[in-house]
């Protein structure tokens, strides 16, 4: 297995085997994110990637993969005969294979049908992660997301309607205190009761030392809000979210309190722990045991 730069993936892939098909992310101009901009976007030769796939099946054994995560940030974004061709290998080195994931750029994502998406279900590619961040387009244009929420909406029912499992992420915090941190989340929450996402993960806003906003964090352009902030930022948007059932997590290392299950079935045992945090009765994360 060869890689270029530092390597991500989602939390829950961490037993996967990452082979990295895309160096960087196809858009790589968020100024909340920081970790690709020492990578120029580019997709690895395929002749590389096939050779990667037979290095691990020598070094894991074939029996000893199920998981395969396809980074770096848009992996969905290369050709499709490319795409197609990886799957075959993979699942023909690995034969206990069941589950094919990426990280799904919205535009990238609306470069394919319909019919190209189900066919890369059929192929195996089971699930896409689409960071959504929020639903508000005014946030969304501030951070130089580049695309519209009413664009994300498209790709997620591109994506389930392809039958890929689609899971979101959201970022607490992004919109700063006060009124646009309650118009963030009543947008988000708006968005995601439209787009019905088979599973949610909130993640807290974080300063990168990488990212533009970590400027203005540290020149005093953005105000970052209060962990009470985000506990009611999390509330909010465990309350609103009224479609299910669904996996629901805000137990990223970024989160004040960690929270896991199922929404609407956990929903009360959730209030109760965010207003027992609130009321002091139940202990948060400090700021040292954070990180992202």
């Amino acid at each position: 297995m060869r890689y270029e730069g530092q390597i991500y993936r989602p939390p829950g892939e961490w037993r996967s085997y990452l082979l990295q098909c895309t160096i960087g992310c196809s858009h790589n101009k968020c100024t909340f994110c920081g970790m690709y901009k020492t990578k120029k976007f580019h997709v690895r030769p395929m002749k590389e990637i096939i050779e990667d796939i037979a290095m691990a099946r020598e070094y894991y054994g074939p029996e000893n993969v199920d998981k395969v995560f396809l980074c770096d940030g848009d992996a969905i974004v290369m050709r499709q005969a490319h795409l197609l061709q990886i799957l075959e290998a993979l699942y023909a080195a690995f034969p206990h294979l069941r589950q094919v994931t990426v990280y799904a750029g919205t535009r990238s994502t609306m470069t394919k049908s319909q019919e190209q998406l189900i066919e890369l279900r059929q192929a195996g590619l089971t699930r896409a992660y689409l960071g959504v961040e929020s639903g508000w387009d005014e946030l969304l244009k501030k951070v130089n997301k580049g695309v519209t929420s009413e664009q994300m909406l498209q790709a997620a029912a591109l994506l389930k309607n392809a039958g890929i499992d689609l899971w979101v992420t959201v970022i607490l915090g992004l919109a700063g205190p006060g009124e646009p941190s309650k118009k963030h989340v009543e947008e988000t929450i708006r968005v995601l009761n439209r787009m019905q996402a088979n599973h949610v993960s909130c993640l807290s806003y974080m300063p990168e030392p990488n990212s533009p906003m970590y400027q203005d964090v540290k020149e005093g352009r953005f105000q970052m809000i209060t962990p009470r902030e985000y506990l009611e930022e999390t509330r909010a948007l465990v309350a609103g979210l009224n479609y299910g059932p669904f996996h629901f997590t805000s137990n990223h290392a970024s989160n004040y309190l960690p929270l896991k299950g199922t929404l609407p079935d956990d929903r009360e045992k959730f209030l109760s722990m965010i207003d027992n945090a609130l009321g002091g009765k139940q202990r948060i994360r400090s700021e040292y045991s954070r990180a992202l």
